[in-house]
């Protein structure tokens, strides 16, 4: 069975600090601790938290490959992923969400609940959602000009 966490850099943000600007997928990924906060990525970011009970649940592992396939739309769309596979260590973000099981769930810039899937999701269905927010049709609509 393939480990998806193999060779992959994690980095942590601990709360007010935000995301480094260097557009590195270490970045992107970011494993949920006690000092991680969904407060820390407010009007930058989007984040998409995946939870599950196990690093080893297969969804979870389907989940981390489909969103690995595509860093580029991540990026493009402010996407930062959040990681939760430890139930027992009873994150702040674990506690607001209330996932079951396995959950991915895509937070706004807004900090508001945009979508919860409790099956794994690719990128482009995930881009498809968020390039039908209002915010992200303002960003669009910015960047042509």
């Amino acid at each position: 069975m393939k480990k998806w966490i193999a060779g992959f850099a994690f980095g942590i943000i601990t709360a007010g600090q935000g995301v480094a600007q260097d557009d590195t997928s270490k970045d992107l990924f970011i494993e949920v601790t006690p000092d991680v906060s969904l407060e820390a990525f407010a009007w930058t970011h989007r984040p998409i938290v995946v939870f599950a009970n196990s690093p080893l649940d297969p969804r979870f592992q389907d989940q981390m490959e489909l969103l690995q396939a595509d860093t580029e739309a991540l990026i493009e769309r402010d996407i930062v992923v959040l990681t939760d596979t430890n139930p027992a260590m009873s994150s702040s973000i674990r506690t607001t969400l209330r996932p079951r099981d396995f959950s991915l769930v895509l937070i706004g810039k807004d900090g508001e609940v945009k979508l919860r899937k409790p099956f794994p999701w690719d990128t482009r269905e995930l881009g498809r959602v968020i390039d039908k927010m209002p915010m992200r049709q303002r960003e669009i609509q910015s960047s042509k000009n």
